[in-house]
């Protein structure tokens, strides 16, 4: 990463308002972050796909059949606030939104587009059947993951999971947004050693909040950093 990237990354002040920011014991990328990329860029992960996944994606499929229109993925999108967002900016696409939590997107607070659809499913399981079914997502969207920010936790990082290779194999424009750059940066390298390139910048501060989690990070002050990658 560049000089000053390192810079605007490692010397954020602290941030006014109701959301604090990110704490970790992490001042730079993971030191054993390379290895484990490695170690399952060698391995396929094969743990067992549970059946209400299926469903989840067999309701996905049959969505999908019925429409026109390029596909958008939101992953992780919470309350589906995001996926409503992206369905308006996109029109003539399909925008899937997927989140694990029904209790989140119980919450949904105003109509839904005829071009959304939102589900519930485990990503994991969700992307290894979209791979498998041939579906290439033009655009794939990853707002605000958890950060998993204790350095015991680096596996849960999609990054650094087995299942990274997974998403990179779905293709299309990729996009990711944390208000912890470490967890961009780590994704940056993770990208690279898969020969994959990509960029990190700040969020302006007069972009669209996406999700509720945006608004409130920047309504309590904090940067807010974008990745993106063409996989």
């Amino acid at each position: 990463m560049p000089n000053h990237f390192n810079q605007l990354m490692h010397n954020q002040p602290p941030t006014p308002g109701n959301s604090s920011p990110v704490v970790s014991a992490q001042t730079a990328p993971h030191e054993h972050l390379l290895a484990q990329i490695a170690k399952y860029s060698r391995s396929d992960w094969a743990k067992p796909i549970t059946d209400y996944n299926r469903a989840a994606f067999d309701r996905a499929q049959d969505w999908l059949l019925q429409r026109k229109g390029g596909l958008i993925l939101d992953s992780g999108c919470g309350t589906g606030d995001s996926s409503r967002a992206l369905a308006q900016m996109f029109p003539e696409h399909q925008i899937i939104g997927i989140d694990r939590s029904e209790h989140r997107l119980s919450r949904q607070r105003e109509h839904t587009p005829d071009n959304c659809l939102l589900l519930r499913a485990d990503l994991l399981d969700f992307w290894r059947l979209a791979n498998q079914a041939g579906w290439r997502p033009e655009r794939h969207y990853l707002l605000y993951p958890n950060p998993e920010p204790k350095p015991k936790h680096l596996m849960r990082r999609f990054h650094a999971h087995p299942i990274f290779p997974v998403l990179l194999a779905l293709g299309g424009e990729f996009e990711c947004r944390s208000n912890w750059p470490i967890y961009l940066e780590e994704m940056a390298l993770s990208l690279n050693f898969h020969n994959k390139k990509s960029t990190i910048q700040r969020l302006q501060n007069d972009s669209q909040s996406l999700t509720p989690f945006e608004h409130k990070y920047r309504s309590s002050g904090q940067c807010l950093w974008q990745l993106r990658a063409s996989l």
